[in-house]
């Protein structure tokens, strides 16, 4: 039987995004529940300016779905997800991004299988959406598409995502700081990975859907290397790295420059594939000697 004494909070963490935001807090208002559980959003501005609130403060105003508006005015990734966790309110705690849009059931699905298999938590696929004019070796490389699983397939810590994702409350009890701002990105990996060690236990449900759109932005080769840069100089953070990594780095970086002609070769998608992880692996090595590519918190262009 349905308990409508559980509530969930839905929780979204923002930077400078207004009208994506505005889309998603339309659909999340949507959401087709059916008495099983009551909810409320959460929205977390990264923006030191306030970007989101004037979207926020006017949804808000004729909502029938409780929204709340916080700023985590320091740029960082796992701040703003700490003080959405520390905002949140009811037996569970839902992630997803500020730039995707949920099917309308797609709250509901994530609860009922995370009921059905006793989970600490339940994570959903993200299926990107391009709009016009993308160019072709975007889509052929595949570099937005991610893998997805069974439902009811346990995941393990590098699996681990926050873009659709339903947590019971009790997976962040006596965890005062579940994401660790040291990690400018994969913070939600390193969150995943420490609590399986705990022995919290997160499955799939393929379900559960919710579309990620890809802006012309992140069509851009400079955008892609940028982020592989940051994505690199954030892995010597993570305690499992270790010298075997940095062997696979020093032994990759020379392989894959040797490759990049032949990958030409195959197209602009096999290139980029492996440019990307080049950068990947050059990021790893100019972090290690202390080196900081990247400067700013997020890759946004």
């Amino acid at each position: 039987m349905p308990d409508p004494g559980k509530h969930i909070s839905v929780c979204v963490c923002t930077y400078k995004r207004p009208e994506l935001l505005q889309k998603l807090l339309e659909e999340l208002c949507a959401q087709q529940v059916e008495g099983a559980f009551t909810y409320s959003i959460v929205i977390v501005d990264n923006d030191r300016f306030r970007s989101a609130e004037s979207v926020v403060s006017a949804f808000a105003a004729s909502s029938r779905i409780p929204i709340s508006y916080h700023l985590e005015p320091q740029q960082n990734i796992a701040l703003a997800r700490n003080k959405a966790v520390a905002s949140a309110e009811g037996d569970f705690v839902a992630f997803m991004d500020d730039d995707e849009v949920p099917l309308r059931n797609w709250l509901l699905t994530l609860f009922r299988a995370c009921e059905q298999y006793k989970a600490a938590g339940v994570l959903g696929p993200v299926k990107c959406s391009f709009g016009e004019n993308v160019p072709g070796w975007v889509v052929k490389g595949k570099f937005y598409e991610r893998a997805t699983y069974p439902t009811g397939f346990v995941i393990d810590g590098r699996k681990g995502r926050t873009n659709n994702t339903l947590l019971r409350r009790e997976v962040f009890a006596d965890v005062p700081q579940p994401f660790r701002p040291e990690f400018r990105t994969g913070e939600d990996q390193d969150f995943f990975t420490r609590m399986i060690a705990k022995g919290h236990v997160f499955i799939w449900c393929d379900q559960a859907i919710v579309y990620e759109f890809v802006p012309p932005t992140r069509w851009k080769r400079s955008f892609m290397l940028r982020r592989a840069l940051l994505r690199g100089a954030t892995a010597p953070v993570h305690p499992s790295f270790g010298a075997a990594d940095v062997a696979k780095s020093c032994v990759a970086v020379p392989l894959y420059t040797l490759g990049l002609p032949f990958a030409l070769l195959r197209g602009q998608a096999s290139f980029m594939k492996l440019l990307v992880k080049l950068f990947d692996h050059f990021g790893k090595l100019f972090a290690l000697v202390g080196i900081n590519l990247i400067k700013e918190p997020y890759v946004t262009e």
